[in-house]
């Protein structure tokens, strides 16, 4: 036991020894929560207290799970396969796959990733006549996430006007779509799931005295409908062990609930809280800047960092008088990092927008930096890969309308968009899915859709006894995929993508233990022994999902949801040895020795959308909090006097952020009293929110071009009397955005077009 329990500081040894009660730890960033988390799992097994079957852990990326069981396995000597570890989304479609027949779903149900779910909706848009400009695809899949995400279906939503009962309309047919093709979306899982332990008493007693012991990491960020999952599972005995950070939370705009800490709080009576402020990762300098700055912040639990690392280097300030200087700037500063000895992929620049990114690029391309940026496409996203994806979903459930819509006609096989109405129209006729609709087809469409058919069939058939890798190879083969890629110019990186498909089913098959000759297809899957509870006069059977995915699913059911549960994970990953470029949002979890923030500006961090009210500014200094907590030895924040952003010259005062912080840690590169219309003192700022980039513009032009200003009333020969909106530039190169009414916006120079003042 002691050696579980070494070198845990006393805030640490606290929380992972504290009795069956439910807790709530208030962990900072660095402060170490994984190792409390795991180590609390440990030290409760090795005690006696719990069984390793008797853990409920939820995470909120698939990393963070395998890194607990990977930390679990080597402090305890146990076999951690099949221990309830995993993320919301994935422990939700374990828990559907041995309750399937309860829960109104295909045993060989498949999971919609965030793009299959928007094709989707753009097929039932289509299907149903729905003009998407007055009913956008996007907005309807917001609409309908949000919706379940706060636990509601169709009919509990508030049609409060007429688009919104057509939305409610949409809602209600997209679920029936859904169930009959036996597909659900990420929202769904949780949603179902939540749906029959509510209804389903036995069931959920079931679970209830099976998990005495809940722990959560990343409190902060459950949604409400989370939140309530987690009550239902906890009943009124389990200990929930949560974890998190309220200045860490930065999704609520994905519907994440940070009054869920405080909630929890008061809910589950908790007597122990417990402050982990130890951080193991950040210099003194970079944690009095971010403790200072969240200080601001009136909602939050409380809570100050400190650090044994001493001071170290200040935070470095830098003003830019444009968005391009101050990439050039942040090129330069990054080759002086690298010749002073830092790992290129230890170096990150973070903005607050993707818009950004742009001019980074291509100052770092000009100093011949290599670099990689987050939010590009992961492995099983690529379109090379969701096609052949596809194919192996209509192996396993032929009616997935969206497998069968994508790859049909891929590679193309003369099948076309009147074909498939005649299909579709069949398909709606019956009440069936597209694949069930093409014997209902006549004629040479009908022929053409019975070859696709008689294709996935004999895939099906030759592959029946074959192991999951062996079925993928077949599958490339058959579907002529590998040979369309051939054919391509620049074919090669996507064929080698489909031939790493093959190797990500070998190491799958692995991992879950499923047996390396294992069939990769088979029928319906026996139902483990289970359980009678008598329920009235008639017994119920549980069907634990206790052991791993091999029992209840096929190894292709298994793989297919697994494939669309790493596709719909967020978290970025590191390791490539370039520097790192993301937003800000794709950094929280991540840490680098060198940190540089970029565009710290009024209108861009915080975001413009955000300073209209109170919660929106916090929520925006949370991230800025999650921005500097990033670094470990080195931080550099910077801002620039104009930026080009959406084709536009923007004039903007530097962040009110810098105002936050203390003095005492900051080292200002470049003067910190800028030229006039940065300097405004703060309460200026207050008194007068009205003025923003005109002003600045204004005070801009008024020091190069004092014979115009913007607001100005002026006269042209050819477009008539307008007013300067807007002036770009200075002293020859000063040009002017001008409404001329009825003739528009016009783009004139200054120096050369022939207006008068009026």
């Amino acid at each position: 036991m002691q050696n579980l329990l070494h070198n845990l500081n006393p805030e640490q040894l606290a929380a992972v020894t504290l009795p069956a009660q439910s807790a709530l730890i208030l962990a900072g960033a660095g402060s170490g929560k994984t190792r409390v988390l795991t180590t609390r799992i440990a030290w409760l097994i090795q005690t006696g207290q719990i069984s390793p079957n008797g853990v409920l852990a939820v995470t909120f990326t698939n990393k963070s799970a395998k890194e607990m069981l990977m930390r679990l396995s080597a402090m305890l000597p146990i076999n951690t396969r099949g221990m309830w570890i995993g993320t919301f989304h994935g422990l939700c479609n374990r828990l559907l796959r041995a309750h399937h027949r309860d829960a109104g779903l295909p045993q060989t149900f498949q999971i919609l990733d965030s793009g299959d779910q928007l094709s989707f909706i753009k097929r039932l848009l289509k299907a149903n006549n729905i003009d998407d400009e007055k009913f956008p695809p996007k907005t309807l899949m917001y609409f309908i996430n949000s919706a379940k995400d706060q636990g509601l279906r169709a009919a509990q939503v508030d049609a409060y006007d007429d688009f919104n009962r057509k939305m409610v309309a949409l809602y209600d047919l997209y679920d029936l779509q859904c169930q009959r093709e036996g597909v659900v979306d990420f929202a769904e899982l949780l949603l179902r799931t939540y749906e029959l332990l509510s209804r389903n008493q036995p069931l959920r007693e079931h679970y209830q005295s099976r998990f005495k012991h809940i722990l959560v990491d990343e409190f902060q960020d459950t949604n409400d409908l989370q939140y309530k999952w987690l009550k239902l599972m906890a009943g009124t005995q389990a200990a929930v062990f949560a974890v998190g950070d309220d200045d860490q939370s930065i999704y609520a705009f994905r519907g994440a609930n940070v009054g869920n800490m405080s909630a929890f709080e008061k809910e589950f009576q908790v007597e122990n809280l417990i402050k982990l402020e130890q951080n193991y990762r950040s210099h003194g300098h970079i944690l009095d800047a971010a403790n200072a700055l969240i200080e601001h912040n009136s909602q939050r639990l409380g809570k100050n960092l400190r650090t044994d690392a001493g001071h170290g280097e200040l935070v470095r300030i830098f003003e830019a008088s444009s968005d391009i200087q101050e990439a050039q700037w942040i090129a330069e500063e990054a080759k002086n990092l690298i010749r002073d000895g830092y790992d290129q992929s230890q170096i990150a620049i973070l903005y607050r927008s993707n818009a950004q990114s742009r001019v980074i690029e291509h100052a770092l391309f000009s100093a011949n930096l290599p670099y990689r940026v987050y939010g590009g496409q992961r492995y099983f996203d690529r379109a090379e890969v969701k096609h052949a994806i596809a194919y192996l979903q209509l192996m396993d459930n032929p009616h997935n309308d969206s497998a069968f819509m994508r790859v049909v006609n891929f590679p193309t096989r003369g099948i076309g968009a009147r074909s498939i109405e005649q299909l579709q129209d069949a398909a709606k006729q019956y009440g069936i899915s597209l694949y069930a609709a093409v014997p209902y087809v006549s004629g040479k469409a009908g022929s053409s859709l019975a070859s696709f058919v008689k294709l996935i069939e004999g895939a099906r058939f030759e592959t029946q006894h074959l192991p999951l890798p062996e079925m993928v190879q077949v599958v490339l083969d058959v579907s002529t995929l590998l040979n369309h890629y051939q054919s391509e110019k620049e074919g090669t990186e996507r064929i080698e993508n489909l031939e790493q498909l093959v190797n990500a089913a070998t190491l799958f098959v692995a991992e879950e233990g499923f047996g390396h000759d294992a069939p990769a297809l088979h029928g319906p899957a026996s139902r483990p022994a289970g359980q009678l509870i008598t329920n009235g006069a008639a017994p119920i059977e549980i069907i634990d999902a206790d052991a791993a995915l091999p029992t209840v699913m096929s190894p292709l059911s298994a793989f297919l949801s697994h494939a669309s549960l790493e596709a719909g994970d967020n978290q970025a990953q590191v390791g490539q040895d370039a520097l790192q470029l993301m937003t800000v949002h794709a950094a929280k979890g991540l840490e680098f020795d060198a940190v540089f923030i970029g565009g710290l500006e009024e209108g861009l961090f915080p975001h413009e959308n955000s300073t209209q009210e109170e919660s929106g500014v916090e929520e925006e200094r949370r991230l800025m909090y999650v921005a500097i907590t990033r670094a470990r030895q080195r931080l550099y924040m910077t801002f620039s006097q104009t930026r080009m952003l959406h084709g536009q010259t923007r004039y903007n005062l530097r962040s009110r952020f810098f105002d936050e912080l203390p003095e005492a840690s900051l080292k200002w590169l470049s003067p910190k009293i800028q030229t006039n219309w940065f300097a405004r003192p703060k309460s200026a700022w207050d008194d007068a929110p009205e003025l923003g980039a005109n002003a600045i513009a204004q005070s801009l032009q008024s020091q190069s071009q004092s014979v115009w200003r913007i607001g100005q009333n002026v006269a042209h020969a050819k477009f008539g009397e307008g007013v300067i909106v807007n002036i770009e530039g200075s002293g020859s190169n000063a040009r002017a955005h001008i409404n001329f009414g009825k003739f528009g916006m016009k783009l004139l120079d200054l120096s050369i077009a022939k207006l008068d003042r009026i």
